[in-house]
């Protein structure tokens, strides 16, 4: 035994794998021991912090489900319209009126009924207007450099708050954007646990991959060999001198087990008790076709990992990531709004809806990011191309404060003019709502304090 956990604490190859690949690995193997291995990985590698603030924060927020819109969310026709500027600024959509007495764009009536739920914040400022570079940033918090490679939101959370219970603390649903980087000088074990099927396209029949027992292993068989094991290491204790060592591999392959076996986990990943009223209220095509103003019909798929997203939430996932749409819209703004601004309402209002009516909402953030914006002015296509300087971002949740729209941007929504926000403070609200100092130092590279944020500051009109 003492050979075999020799052999794989020196394995840099185990501890440089996905996450993903290390469960595959432990399902295919023997009795899911590389499963134990990564939790045992998980302990050792969360090590101690230096130069952390000393202050203690209250969380609010127990787990953040982030909605990324790649491309680049035109936010013109979405959360900050203009309906007083020239054609050319304020494109072809109208405003409706939300509860609160401001005003979105048509296109997100259902949004602008719940506004009193939400925080909006209009004077959002990146830095890039590339999307591979911006990605990053939006990810990590820092611009990506050639020195060092920062750790995603994700990957903080799970290395400073690790897991609440058998489910992993960072999840991609699919998968994570290739451009968001990875646990940068953090333990690659930190990394999302990426479920690889999707919901969007299995709908109710969406399962993880590698995430249940292989065909030719029966539950049965599987107990049949943790109990002959567990007859080895009996033996083995009583010839220890030592049987800490004993003890702290029993507990990592005692949680293995239980991921695998567990049905709370399984059910978490299943549309099982789900019921239609649900998909309805999240607009899922259960129920029937979503039309636009235009009578069109819009793609679906939002919904369903959304709905994943809550369940993995109600489980104790901390941190779930997934993604929605092409916001890239150099030409032909308009129908890139018909075609899916229309699912997204639905879905965003439904999840704010529902973790509401469950009790959740206070205690998760729902954040919904893009990389940057649209420029103020719609091109020759017909088109918004990119813009950095100012852009919209919503959230919910987690003791960000209810029916705010905080910022503004000029008159032809192309710069901030009032209580304009870094991108790195709004992250670091984020964290803070989590409990998480951003001004704390990590260890790189075993010598290297670096902030989690650099002079991060906390956004504090945003929180209640």
């Amino acid at each position: 035994m003492s050979s075999f956990h020799d052999s794989v604490h020196g394995c840099t190859g185990f501890r440089s794998m996905p996450r993903r690949q290390v469960l595959q690995a432990g399902v295919l193997g023997t009795l899911g021991l590389s499963m134990a291995d990564l939790f045992r990985l998980q302990a050792e590698e969360t090590s101690p912090t230096a130069g952390a603030s000393g202050k203690k924060i209250e969380p609010r927020a127990m787990s953040v489900i982030q909605i990324n819109l790649p491309g680049g969310f035109p936010h013109h026709e979405s959360f900050d319209p203009k309906p007083e500027a020239p054609v050319e600024y304020r494109g072809s959509f109208g405003v409706v009126k939300t509860r609160t007495g401001d005003v979105f764009s048509d296109n997100l009536p259902m949004l602008a009924g719940i506004a009193d739920k939400i925080t909006v914040v209009r004077s959002v400022v990146g830095k890039i207007p590339d999307h591979g570079l911006a990605t990053y940033h939006l990810h990590t918090g820092y611009t990506p450099s050639t020195v060092i490679d920062y750790p995603q939101i994700g990957s903080v959370v799970s290395h400073e708050l690790g897991a609440r219970g058998e489910l992993p603390c960072y999840i991609a649903i699919p998968g994570k954007n290739a451009s968001s980087g990875g646990t940068g000088f953090l333990p690659s074990i930190h990394g999302p646990f990426e479920t690889g099927g999707d919901p969007a396209t299995q709908k109710k029949n969406f399962r993880v991959r590698d995430f249940s027992l292989p065909a030719d292993l029966s539950l049965e068989q599987l107990q049949r060999r943790r109990a002959v094991r567990d007859m080895v290491e009996q033996r083995i204790r009583g010839l220890e001198a030592n049987p800490v060592l004993l003890d702290t591999m029993d507990e990592f392959h005692y949680r293995a087990y239980s991921l695998l076996t567990s049905a709370d986990a399984q059910n978490a990943f299943s549309f099982d008790s789900e019921t239609d009223e649900t998909f309805e209220l999240y607009g899922s095509e259960v129920t029937g076709d979503i039309k636009g103003p235009d009578g069109r019909l819009h793609p679906k798929g939002l919904a369903e990992r959304l709905i994943i997203a809550r369940r993995l939430v109600e489980s104790g996932v901390r941190f779930v990531t997934l993604e929605y749409g092409s916001w890239d819209c150099h030409s032909g703004v308009e129908k890139t709004c018909l075609d899916q601004m229309r699912p997204f309402d639905y879905a965003i209002s439904g999840l704010v809806s529902d973790l509401d009516r469950r009790g959740l909402l206070d205690t998760t953030i729902v954040w919904v990011t893009s990389e940057f914006g649209r420029t103020p002015k719609v091109n020759k296509e017909s088109g918004r191309d990119h813009w950095a300087r100012c852009y919209s971002m919503m959230l919910a949740g987690g003791g960000f404060q209810r029916g705010l729209v905080h910022g503004a941007s000029d008159s032809t929504g192309g710069e901030p003019v009032r209580d304009a926000v870094t991108l790195e403070n709004l992250i670091a609200t984020i964290y803070h709502q989590m409990g998480i100092d951003a001004n704390k130092e990590l260890v790189a590279f075993g010598t290297r304090p670096i902030e989690i944020i650099r002079d991060a500051q906390v956004v504090k009109p945003l929180i209640s």
